[in-house]
């Protein structure tokens, strides 16, 4: 391999992989009296994996084990968080029971895959858990019945840092996670957290939604708009896992808000908004100045800018409009990606300090 050639990326393991893990080794140290370390889950794709524990011990009639999260080179809030299942024996024909433990969240608004009231541990590791709990029980000539408490050190601080107080998860962190697999850089559980929002947002009946690339743009809607937390989708870079969602089950009001760069770039097309993996198009912006009746002087001169942020300043400088202009083309773009959708769309372009410099309004009714 040449030296310049990228490195490979580490996987990692979900948080449902983890607790799955350590429900399985306190449930076979209750019945055995040992804690398998390493201990060996099937995934839910096929595969094996095996983690160590870091702690394990007995209380009472319960039994604890601990794994630390390795989400690999995913850049994952709770990388390194101790994910803790404590299991407590069932009678007989009772089944799997969950528990939110300290750092775990609890669901209280409905639009989740999980019920209000109950913990914020999604299905597939519940399955997970199940699943392993019953072939461990097999093996040892047992029942599987047990409620499982998963707790996360940290969780309740690291949530803040996540979707779910918007969600309506409180407490603390969701045990996710639909393969084991944390794939460095794919970006899905972000996505996965965009589309929860929308479905918490239609299932409380919310009819304006927000799609923000960052905290300034929110700022400036908060700024005109008193809508309710659940509205602001956390957007950041994935205009396309926003509107392609929505496109599917759609909301009757859309506002979407960012920045000058990343909307020239939304403007002519593209759907990954992060600088590492879409460009500004220079030339596209040419346009829009000469649609501003620049100079020609002007226009030769944002060919060779460095900035978006560039262009736009030296137009602002000539009292030329060109924020209301992309506001315009970004909605013309949005609206071919949302089709037929029946959503009243309004772009607004912002500024770093959360200030408006171009809308494009709503549709008509």
């Amino acid at each position: 391999m040449s030296k310049n050639a990228p490195k490979e990326l580490r996987r990692g393991w979900t948080t449902g992989a983890c607790a799955t893990a350590a429900a399985k080794a306190a449930f076979i140290a209750l019945h055995s009296g040992t804690f398998p370390d390493p201990v060996e889950i099937n995934l839910p794709k096929g595969g094996t994996t095996d983690f160590v524990l870091t702690r394990h011990g007995t209380s009472n009639a319960s039994a604890f084990a601990t794994i630390t999260k390795d989400a690999g080179d995913d850049p994952d809030v709770t990388h390194g968080a101790l994910i803790t299942s404590s299991v407590r024996l069932l009678p007989a024909g009772t089944g799997v029971r969950f528990k939110a433990g300290e750092g775990v969240g609890t669901v209280t608004r409905p639009g989740l895959p999980i019920p209000p009231g109950e913990p914020a541990i999604n299905p597939v590791p519940r399955q997970m858990i199940e699943t392993a709990i019953s072939e461990a029980a097999a093996q040892l000539g047992a029942t599987p019945d047990a409620e499982v408490e998963i707790s996360i050190d940290g969780g309740a601080d690291l949530a803040l840092k996540t979707m779910n107080p918007r969600l309506g998860i409180v407490g603390g962190l969701s045990v996710l996670g639909t393969t084991g697999i944390v794939r460095p850089f794919s970006c899905a559980a972000w996505i996965a957290s965009i589309h929860r929002g929308i479905d918490v947002a239609r299932a409380v009946g919310l009819k304006h939604v927000v799609g923000a690339t960052g905290s300034a743009s929110e700022d400036a809607v908060r700024s005109r708009y008193a809508l309710d937390e659940t509205a602001y989708l956390d957007m950041g870079d994935f205009a396309g896992g926003l509107l392609k969602y929505l496109r599917v089950h759609p909301v009757e009001k859309l506002t979407l808000a960012g920045g000058f760069a990343k909307f020239s770039k939304l403007a002519h097309g593209a759907l990954d908004l992060h600088s590492g993996r879409s460009s500004v198009d220079f030339a596209f912006l040419q346009d829009l100045l000469r649609e501003a009746g620049a100079s020609t002087s002007l226009v030769a001169q944002a060919a060779a800018a460095n900035t978006a942020k560039q262009v736009l300043d030296r137009s602002r400088k000539d009292n030329l409009d060109l924020s209301t202009l992309l506001a315009r083309r970004t909605k013309q773009e949005v609206r071919q990606i949302l089709r037929d959708a029946p959503i009243s769309l309004e772009v607004l372009i912002t500024d770093r300090d959360g200030s408006i410099l171009g809308e494009s309004g709503f549709d008509e009714s």
